[in-house]
Order: C-alpha cells, then sequence, then structure tokens
C-alpha cells in the first residue's frame, strides 16, 4: 500500500478566479502567484495517484487566511472525499487565530468525517506557536477529537524559495513540548529536526510527533532517506509528495532507490501513515 500523506486541491471555481483569491488570501499569495504551478482538482490528484499507483492520499487546503476561501475548501475537499470513498482521506485548514471561528468550523468538519487539521502556515496566517491565548483552546479541541495536525516547517539554513518561512525545529519544539497529547506531523522533515533526536530530552519529546517528505527533492539529496531512516523514530516518517507541486512518481522512485531496507521502504510508503490514521480500525 501507498499512501501520500500531503497533497493540496482546490475547488475548479479557485483556478478560475485564481486573480481573486490571490488577492485575498496571503498564503495563497505566497505560495500560488506563480501561474504555472495548477490548482489541482480531486480529479487530477486520483489520476496522478492511478499513474503512480497510490492507494490513499491526505488531501488538505493550505493555511487559508480568507474565511470564506478556508470554508468553501473545506466543503469541497469532504466532498472529494465522499467521491472518491477510500482513496481521499480529508484534512480541514482553518487559522486559529479566527479564535471559536476556527474552532467551529473544525467541529464541523470532524463531525462530516475530516481526519485532521492542516496544513498551517503560522507567518503568512499571523500566529504564534507560542500565543497560548490562540494555541490553547486550539490543540484542547484537536486533542479532545483525537485529529492529527499537520503543519508547515522549514529549516533554519539553507536556500530560499516561496513559503520557506520561519517555522524551524526551535519553534516546533515549542509546540510540541507543550502540547505532547496532540499527534504533529511536521512537514518538509520537520525542518531537519529529526536531527535532534540525537539528545535525549528532544528524543522523548517526539513520541508523538511525524516527519513527511513534502518537497523533498527542492530541498535535500535523494540520500535523506537513508540518513533520516537513521535518526528519526521508527515509524514516524511519512510519504507525502505535496503534489501538485511535485508529482509523486518522483518521490516514490528516490524511496525505493534508497539503500534502506524493503521492510523500511513500505512502511515509508504507507505503513506507518496507515498506523497512524488507523485505517485498518475504521
Amino acid at each position: 500500500m501507498i499512501i501520500d500523506f500531503h497533497t493540496h486541491i482546490f475547488p475548479p471555481s479557485f483556478e478560475d478566479r485564481r486573480a481573486d483569491y490571490l488577492s485575498r488570501d496571503a498564503t495563497l499569495a505566497a505560495l500560488y502567484s506563480n501561474s504555472d504551478l495548477p490548482m489541482a482538482s480531486a480529479e487530477d490528484l486520483v489520476s496522478a495517484m492511478d499513474e503512480a499507483q497510490i492507494e490513499k492520499s491526505v488531501v488538505m487546503g493550505l493555511g487559508w487566511t480568507d474565511l470564506e476561501a478556508a470554508k468553501a475548501s473545506n466543503d469541497y475537499i469532504l466532498n472529494s472525499a465522499a467521491r472518491y470513498e477510500g482513496r481521499l482521506i480529508p484534512f480541514c485548514s482553518v487559522n486559529p487565530a479566527w479564535g471559536e471561528m476556527a474552532l467551529k468550523e473544525i467541529e464541523n468538519n470532524v463531525a462530516s468525517g475530516a481526519r485532521g487539521v492542516g496544513e498551517l502556515h503560522p507567518d503568512t496566517q499571523g500566529f504564534s506557536f507560542s500565543d497560548s491565548a490562540v494555541m490553547d483552546p486550539f490543540m484542547s479541541l484537536l486533542r479532545s477529537y483525537g485529529v492529527i495536525l499537520l503543519t508547515h516547517a522549514s529549516e533554519p539554513v539553507g536556500h530560499q524559495y516561496p513559503g520557506k518561512g520561519t517555522i524551524t525545529p526551535s519553534i516546533l519544539m515549542n509546540l510540541i513540548d507543550r502540547y505532547p497529547e496532540v499527534n504533529i506531523v511536521c512537514s518538509h522533515w520537520g525542518g531537519g529536526l529529526p536531527i535532534y533526536r540525537l539528545m535525549p530530552e528532544v528524543d522523548s519529546a517526539l513520541s508523538n510527533v511525524y516527519f513527511d517528505s513534502a518537497a523533498s527533492p527542492f530541498l535535500y539529496r535523494a540520500s535523506i532517506y537513508s540518513v533520516m531512516s537513521k535518526i528519526a523514530r521508527s515509524g514516524s516518517i511519512l510519504f507525502g509528495s505535496d503534489y501538485p507541486l511535485l508529482n509523486p512518481q518522483r518521490l516514490i522512485r528516490h524511496i525505493r532507490a534508497a539503500d534502506i531496507s524493503d521492510k523500511e521502504k513500505s512502511r515509508i510508503l504507507g505503513e506507518n501513515a496507515n498506523n497512524l490514521l488507523g485505517l485498518d480500525t475504521v
């Protein structure tokens, strides 16, 4: 089984009214101002999944700053998951800074089948993981529902790219330390956070933390899989493509060519995600 844990889809109206949505939503503008990057539909994603022999994908929006865009995106994702039952696993996307409106949107989406919340983009969304007034009620709700949080992450060094931001390992650790009971997925290898697992206090804090490979070819050499497999917690690495930014087949080839065991390849490609999502128990 192959599960892509990091994909994005958009209602067709977003592509039709691209300029309008770019002007309204800061995160969308930061990531999709390049007109060559498509706003993929559910049909586009499922076609790419079929070509890559991917059984299931976690689908999500962005760290929206516009409430109307968030609601339209969340509704489309839930409807798409219903149309492609068993293939698409819906996450809902909100801005924690919206307070009660964000909590209500999560409640409504979880009641309709959402399995997680994400992707968060604190830089463009204008909130801080260290702001307890924003984060305490938000994370308390996720804990009570037992849903997963997926957040953008980035490296404290290296080249710049659209949406890189400041959510580096030290920022992530602030979130992780304060909310240890919530399963947190840090995208883009957590900006290198697994490396610090060699520090005992970090290692103990990462028991409910996972790392996806989203956009990996844009960030690291293909040897990242063998390196991270040696130092990350067993079971914590998730294949994620960041579709439509990247064709998932590219990352799958890198994983299959990695200098790791076939068992570890299977775990990264799908077994770890299957366990985290509890798919065998629902």
